[in-house]
């Protein structure tokens, strides 16, 4: 393609104008469908184009303060089209937030804020707070009479241009702008189409991410513009409220594609009863994406379980890997390929060997990422040197859809998105991964600064934390956090786990004793591991990035200030 992404708006504006773009299905409102065509969608872009730039030029940021709906896609698409660049974050109020809305807001120092008439006054209050006053557009009240051919002459955007700032979720470090260029963008687009296999004007997207994470905004908003589809989309809170309409957006369609992270699998399976399965029909489903977190045997086992018998077929499941600084696809198995779990050594694994596990001692079951795509990926060791296939680093990406930079941070911007591999030309992006390339397919095996080093053994935290939630009943699944905290001789382990909502509700009086006992000895029999210290917290406790990670740097620090709570029942 040799037009940047953004200019498909317009074309498929003037080649199929009545075809649905965007659908957003208000569950949280009046439960309306409201559509945009692509003619409206480009209408409604060029319209705030034109307020946009009486107030600015190309470069300014513009943020985006707005809740999950279409507002949010035009003002992206609007943004774009007037060559400024979007910062993609939320409306005040989003609960667990705060600090990080404040932090981007305040780095990527915008000059408009772009918003809408429901979401006005907490903007305003937030500005106010952020004694940082700016224009404040409200993209509803928008008149698409703006858009009048006499007053919009449409820019060209460049593909170096910034298309915008895409804050990073924070999961070991404070969140910080990645520099995404329109070529970025164009380019990874046209990777998770190919991989896809999309048909054009055909397959729908049905999602329910936040357009402020990167798999929702690439997902949601810019896969569409490939070859003309349509995005049906939903808020977050609608998902968490009945996971259940997401599925029955999905038997909607025959031929669509979706993703989320692993625990909204584990979820909708674990919450939608026999009878809400009622009607649904998953034959039409080609792609499940699961990325954005560790990928689960356990998690694809229990979706499979609960909707084999409504036409999901094993292939449509479809694990991933990705990550903001690479736009945000990196890997994925292919479309019709059933996802491929592979049982490692854990001792040899723990010594940076990928060896098959032999039926004799502990085993490490790993979900293939599958393949790259358009891009290249190797494994670096500690010193810089590509590693051979089978032996664990860090991954390292190149191709057009990594970023260029980090926002105004140019030492921590050399750090990462240059990074060289001794013979291998060109510059690498270090992802911060520890991972391995095994038979052609990349295995992810853990974050670099969440390993934990006991006696000089290297410990995965995600194996601990997976002990620890089948340790006892009162442990809540996918909300335990592993980390280590320095000790005289050696790291010494620390376990959070936050108790079961439904143990609680129950009035069943949570023994701390007794759970930590239970996870002592587990993570003793299945790890080797003395755990120094466990704490059983209420729900909600265990910090968690906008993708659903476990932020174990976060967890870290609230241990250490005290500022976890513990569960009681009642």
């Amino acid at each position: 393609m040799r037009d940047t992404l953004i200019a498909q708006v317009a074309r498929w504006a003037r080649e199929t104008p009545g075809a649905p773009a965007y659908t957003f299905v208000d569950h949280l409102g009046d439960g309306s469908r409201r559509t945009l065509t692509w003619r409206q969608a480009d209408l409604k872009a060029r319209a705030l184009a034109v307020r946009l730039r009486e107030l600015a030029g190309p470069g300014d940021r513009a943020a985006v303060l707005a809740p999950q709906g279409l507002d949010y896609v035009v003002a992206m698409l609007g943004t774009m089209y007037a060559r400024l660049v979007a910062v993609p974050l939320f409306a005040p109020g989003l609960p667990g937030h705060a600090e990080r809305l404040t932090g981007a807001y305040a780095d990527a120092d915008p000059m408009i804020v772009l918003t809408t008439t429901a979401a006005l006054p907490g903007v305003t209050d937030f500005l106010a707070a952020a004694q940082a006053p700016k224009h404040v557009i409200t993209v509803d009240t928008v008149s698409d009479l703006l858009a009048d051919e006499c007053e919009w002459a449409p820019e060209h955007v460049r593909p170096d241009d910034l298309a915008y700032l895409q804050y990073t979720s924070g999961s070991t470090r404070a969140p910080a702008g990645v520099e995404i260029t329109h070529a970025n963008l164009t380019a990874n687009a046209a990777q998770l189409w190919e991989v896809f296999e999309a048909r054009p004007a055909t397959s729908v997207a049905v999602l329910w991410l936040p357009l402020f994470h990167d798999m929702g905004l690439v997902a949601t908003v810019a896969m569409p513009m490939m070859g003309g589809n349509q995005a049906v989309f939903m808020d977050p809170v609608a998902f968490v409220m009945s996971p259940v309409r997401w599925l029955r957006l999905l038997s909607e369609f025959g031929e669509v594609f979706t993703g989320g992270p692993n625990f909204a699998y584990e979820y909708t399976a674990a919450r939608v009863s026999e009878a809400d399965k009622a009607g649904l029909d998953l034959s039409g489903v080609r792609v499940m994406l699961n990325g954005a977190e560790p990928v689960r045997p356990g998690a694809i086992a229990a979706f499979d379980a609960a909707f084999a018998g409504h036409g999901l077929r094993p292939e449509a499941h479809t694990p991933a890997y990705g990550l903001a600084e690479a736009t945000v696809f990196v890997a994925a198995m292919g479309r019709g390929e059933r996802p491929l779990v592979t049982g490692f050594d854990r001792d040899a694994l723990r010594e940076g060997h990928a060896v098959p596990h032999t039926g004799r001692g502990a085993r490490s079951l790993l979900v293939s990422c599958g393949r790259p795509h358009g891009q290249h990926v190797r494994v670096a060791g500690e010193d810089g040197r590509a590693l051979p296939d089978g032996e664990v680093g860090e991954i390292r990406v190149q191709g057009p859809n990594v970023a260029r930079a980090y926002w105004r941070d140019p030492a921590r911007s050399a750090e990462v998105f240059g990074a060289v591999l001794d013979g291998v030309d060109g510059t690498w992006l270090r992802t911060g991964d520890l991972g391995v390339l095994h038979d052609g397919h990349l295995y992810i095996t853990g974050r670099i600064k969440d390993l934990i080093i006991v006696d000089g053994r290297n410990h995965y935290p995600q194996d601990v934390e997976a002990t620890v939630q089948e340790a006892h009943r009162a442990v809540r699944r996918d909300r335990v956090a592993a980390f280590a905290v320095p000790g005289e001789e050696t790291e010494r382990l620390v376990v959070v786990a936050e108790c079961s909502r439904d143990f609680l509700q129950r009035g069943v009086e949570a023994d701390g004793e007794e759970v930590a006992r239970a996870v002592r000895v587990a993570v003793r029999k299945y790890h080797d591991l003395s755990v120094h210290d466990f704490v059983l917290t209420e729900p909600g406790a265990v910090p968690r990035t906008s993708s659903g990670k476990i932020a174990r740097r976060a967890c870290l620090r609230a241990y250490l200030e005290g500022a976890l709570t513990r569960a009681e029942a009642g």
